[in-house]
């Protein structure tokens, strides 16, 4: 069983709550969306979930009816007693606490295969997304409904025009795609934007060897060369990549940086790294 609707707004009402837009709260209250994107996880029995953001518990109940055993993290107090109270019987772990400030090890512990299914606000999104592929190593996937246009930014590829400095750092660490569009009626309050799904699988190994590289290293280089995006690399990059870089690395200096795969920017931070290293012993 999940929430419909009208479910949502008993539930609502009989608590006195009102979604905070401070928190970019819409709820799902729709049982055929929650099933889909439960479906779309491809998470089963005894797989580990955690849910970020799971709200009243709508697709909380959706990924719980697949087997799988969910840790859900809420940072709303005000929303964990109604979570404790729709969630009661289906084994579902509730946590309070804010998924930008989460002890993650604490709560997740050392072994992979982790699935992180999340309903993500414009503001957290990025940098959510960004800090689990950083720093939280076990979880292996993750299924995230966002804004369309940051979910473009999340998946985009070379020359797309959503192509961004958060696209490459996705793509050094996971291969990301859309998985679907959820339409805004789904949602209540309805939101005034469009939703998509984003899949996120992490690679076993980075896309730029870490010791042919450091990454932040490389994502400094990614966000100096993102920051003057209109310029050809040589402007962009000035100061931060000689021109005999470029020709190393294999790379025209008159590309702009929409046009370069998380490969190539290795190799030229690579490049550029190995040429101020050398500039340093000279």
């Amino acid at each position: 069983m999940t929430l419909t609707a009208r479910d949502v707004g008993d539930l609502l009402a009989s608590h006195g709550l009102h979604p905070s837009r401070a928190l970019g709260q819409n709820f799902v209250a729709d049982p055929n969306t929650v099933r889909r994107i439960a479906r779309l996880a491809e998470v089963g029995h005894h797989d580990r979930v955690v849910e970020v953001g799971p709200g009243l518990g709508s697709l909380t109940l959706a990924l719980a009816e697949t087997g799988a055993d969910v840790t859900a993290v809420e940072a709303d107090r005000n929303l964990i007693p109604v979570l404790n109270g729709v969630l009661e019987g289906t084994g579902v772990k509730v946590v309070h606490a804010d998924a930008m400030r989460l002890d993650w090890r604490a709560l997740l512990g050392d072994e992979a295969g982790w699935v992180m299914v999340a309903n993500l606000p414009y503001n957290i999104a990025t940098p959510l997304v960004a800090n689990v592929l950083d720093s939280v190593p076990v979880v292996s996937r993750m299924l995230v409904m966002v804004q369309r246009e940051v979910g473009e930014r999340l998946a985009a590829k070379p020359g797309e025009k959503a192509y961004g400095a958060i696209s490459v750092k996705i793509s050094y660490w996971a291969r990301a795609s859309i998985a679907g569009r959820v339409p805004a009626s789904v949602f209540i309050p309805r939101p005034k934007v469009e939703s998509v799904l984003v899949s996120i699988a992490r690679r076993q190994s980075p896309a730029v060897d870490p010791a042919l590289v450091e990454p932040q290293a490389l994502f400094g280089l990614v966000r100096a060369g993102f920051g003057q995006r209109r310029k050809m690399l040589r402007g962009a990059l000035a100061g931060l990549v000689p021109p005999a870089a470029f020709e190393f690395a294999g790379i025209s200096p008159e590309l702009r940086a929409e046009q370069l795969p998380v490969e190539a920017w290795g190799r030229l931070a690579a490049a550029a790294a190995d040429a101020s290293a050398r500039g340093a012993l000279a």
